[in-house]
C-alpha cells in the first residue's frame, strides 16, 4: 500500500517543524513507518539551493522568477530522490512546506501569476500531490513574536524571507487561506496560536480521520 503524503504549511512562526516531529512520534506509536523532510532542502542539492534562497549564498538575491524556479528545482529533486521512493515503499512522508508555500509566497506574496505558478508546480511534482495539507494558521504579528524569541534564545538572525515587510507576510497568509478555501478536501486549517501540545492534539484528530478512511 502506498504511503500517505502529508504537508505542513503556514506563515512564519507557525510551528511547522515542531509539529512535523510530533506527527512522526505519534505515527511511530501506531506502528506506522514515516519520515520527515523539508522544503527547500531535504536532499544535498536542495540544501544548497536552500542556502541560496534563504541566505543569499550566491552573493546576490535571486530575481522573482529565478526565485520561483529555484524552489521548483529543489522540489523536483526532493520528489524524485526522497518523497516518491518512500511513498512507493508504503512509508508515510511528512513534509515541512511543499508546493503551496511557493503559491503563497511567490504567487500571492511576490505577485507572480498564480495560475502560472500552479502550472509549474504540476510539471515539477509529476503526479506527487499531498493526500492531506495541514495549514497552521497564525496572525503574522504572533508568528514574528515567536521568531524573535527563538532567535534571541539561539543567537541567530532572520533569513531573507523573514526580513520582508509585514505587508508581504500578510499577503502570504491571505494567500494560504484562499488556497484552503479553494481545496477544502485536501486542506485542514489548524489554529496554530495555541500551545504546541494543543495544536498537536488537533492535528492528530485530523490524521486519525485519514487512518479511519484507510480502514
Amino acid at each position: 500500500m502506498r504511503g500517505k503524503f502529508i504537508t505542513l504549511e503556514g506563515p512564519e512562526g507557525s510551528g511547522k517543524s515542531t509539529q512535523a516531529k510530533m506527527i512522526i512520534r505519534r505515527l511511530a506509536e501506531r506502528g506506522i513507518e514515516a519520515i520527515t523532510t523539508r522544503e527547500p532542502g531535504g536532499t544535498a542539492l536542495g540544501e544548497e539551493i536552500r542556502n541560496i534562497l534563504q541566505h543569499n549564498q550566491a552573493g546576490e538575491a535571486p530575481c522573482e522568477r529565478a526565485e520561483l524556479l529555484l524552489f521548483e528545482a529543489s522540489r523536483n529533486q526532493l520528489v524524485e530522490k526522497v518523497i516518491r521512493p518512500h511513498l512507493e515503499k508504503g512509508i508515510w512522508v511528512i513534509c515541512d512546506r511543499f508546493m503551496d508555500s511557493t503559491t503563497a509566497y511567490q504567487g500571492y506574496g511576490r505577485g507572480l501569476p498564480v495560475q502560472a505558478v500552479k502550472a509549474i508546480h504540476y510539471f515539477t511534482v509529476d503526479g506527487v500531490v499531498p493526500d492531506l495539507t495541514l495549514l497552521l494558521d497564525i496572525e503574522v504579528s504572533t508568528g514574528f513574536e515567536r521568531i524573535a524569541q527563538r532567535y534571541l534564545a539561539l543567537g541567530e538572525s532572520a533569513d531573507r524571507f523573514e526580513q520582508e515587510e509585514r505587508s508581504f507576510h500578510e499577503k502570504v497568509r491571505a494567500g494560504y487561506l484562499k488556497l484552503a478555501n479553494e481545496e477544502p478536501e485536501r486542506f485542514r486549517v489548524i489554529n496554530a496560536a495555541q500551545e504546541p501540545e494543543a495544536v498537536s492534539s488537533n492535528i492528530w484528530k485530523v490524521i486519525e480521520e485519514v487512518l479511519t478512511e484507510d480502514r
